[in-house]
């Protein structure tokens, strides 16, 4: 099942256009809505938090409801189809502005958000578990999610480096017109993008024949499934790591540093040496092996992050290029996370013939959300209990908690993900035999589930 070069970059492109909204929350929701809607920060907090908790709620139902949809089409590919244009619109939608007064404010931003995130879901965890079902070659996966990454790098690069920019541009001094064209030109890009996708990619990995639907048994085969459980936890821990990192790097640059018009400079330079270290992911995993390349990245990645603790206010270069080592260090876990979670989900069949793609990612998804709720919610606690004082000069104390935020717990952190990996068993001797074994299963007339 080798994939074409057309086939990765147009499935790579939604990826890119999952970004472009995706990022845009992430990095500029909470100030659009306090700084140019005019809602309070309080409310627009509890927003994002509201918001967040349904999000993660309704990723196992999207991943069961994908696992049984029957089309001519797939089961994931209809649902990029079909939600491109409601996670379009919405988008807008949620960067619109009407003055509906304080209360109307609030309800108006917390519907359009929770259905935005909505829309997201239902689009975003099928694309990711059509990756999965693309092709059963590992390496095959692990190329694939390396152009999917790169894609989706470019569209956060896109969006940290250039959406105020456009913002800016498009609203000539009216900052809520600018983000709303903004997002006109965004989602237009999207729509396209999605298009592509559907169009330009195949789902050959199909459930086995015999295999008949039973929600109780899909979620005991997914918790006894050893590997997915390893790769549930070093997402969490993952996710954890990057939350506490991004919500501490402006109060880093900020009140440490003292150059908070560098921040934003300093997030692109790390995205480009991301997206010029992740081609290395397909040829390391195919000479050392998936689980060993995932282990040396992290235990890399985080001691460089760590090493970012030591430099003084005036060795802004050496902070600079701690961050850009650590980047390119972790750059090629990234697209082997979802490759081995891919890599699971054979491993779940190979043992269980029973096949959930949907569920496997959509609960993966969902480890990965907990965790990033988990470590934003752990930055404020270490902020606070350093005795950070918004907007003065910081103490002593406040600033080696946010310098430890930005760079020894994340390190540390990431560096356990390593001793997780050791106990996952999925090696290059059994997924070719898996693939072996499963190739042969399916060129059999089915049998009865269990036999």
């Amino acid at each position: 099942m080798k994939l074409s070069i057309k086939e990765k970059i147009g499935y790579s492109l939604g990826d890119t256009a999952s970004h472009f909204v995706w990022d845009m929350v992430g990095f500029w929701l909470l100030f659009f809505y306090t700084d140019v809607y005019g809602i309070s920060a309080a409310a627009a907090g509890t927003i994002m938090m509201v918001a967040r908790f349904w999000d993660m709620a309704i990723d196992p139902i999207i991943g069961v409801i994908s696992d049984r949809t029957k089309t001519r089409w797939g089961k994931f590919r209809p649902y990029i189809l079909f939600g491109a244009v409601p996670y379009a619109v919405l988008a807008i939608l949620t960067f619109t502005t009407p003055n509906f007064g304080e209360v109307g404010k609030i309800i108006y931003a917390g519907a359009t958000y929770v259905l935005l995130m909505t829309a997201y879901a239902m689009i975003n965890l099928p694309y990711s578990a059509l990756g999965a079902v693309m092709t059963d070659d590992t390496y095959e996966r692990a190329g694939l999610n390396t152009y999917r990454f790169i894609a989706g790098f470019i569209g956060q690069f896109v969006v940290t480096g250039l959406a105020l920019t456009l913002a800016e541009y498009f609203g000539h001094g009216d900052k809520a017109q600018g983000f709303q064209y903004t997002l006109f030109l965004f989602a237009g890009l999207s729509l396209v993008f999605f298009f592509i996708t559907f169009q330009t990619t195949k789902e050959r990995v199909q459930p086995p024949k015999e295999q008949k639907n039973s929600l109780k048994a899909d979620f005991k085969n997914l918790f006894k499934n050893q590997a997915w459980v390893i790769l549930a936890i070093v997402g969490i821990i993952s996710f954890v790591m990057f939350a506490m990192q991004n919500a501490a790097i402006a109060y880093y640059f900020k009140y440490y540093l003292g150059k908070e018009e560098n921040v934003q400079l300093f997030n692109v330079v790390g995205t480009v040496a991301l997206i010029v270290a992740l081609p290395l992911s397909k040829p390391l995993a195919k000479r050392f092996g998936n689980r060993n390349v995932f282990i040396g990245s992290s235990l890399i990645s985080g001691l460089f992050f760590m090493l970012i603790y030591l430099p003084g206010v005036t060795n802004l270069t050496t902070i600079y290029v701690f961050n850009i080592v650590a980047k390119m260090a972790y750059a090629p876990a990234v697209p082997l996370l979802w490759t081995m979670i891919a890599d699971s989900a054979d491993y779940g069949e190979w043992k269980t013939r029973r096949r959930s793609t949907g569920l496997y990612f959509s609960a993966a998804v969902f480890a990965q959300k907990a965790g990033w709720g988990i470590g934003a919610a752990i930055a404020g606690w270490i902020l606070s209990i350093s005795q950070f004082v918004p907007n003065v000069e910081q103490t002593d104390t406040a600033i080696t908690g946010i310098k430890l935020l930005v760079s020894v717990i994340p390190g540390i952190l990431y560096m356990s993900c390593a001793i997780f990996m050791v106990f996952y068993k999925i090696d290059k001797k059994t997924t070719d035999q898996m693939k072996i074994d499963l190739d042969k299963r399916r060129r059999e007339p089915p049998t009865p589930e269990g036999e």
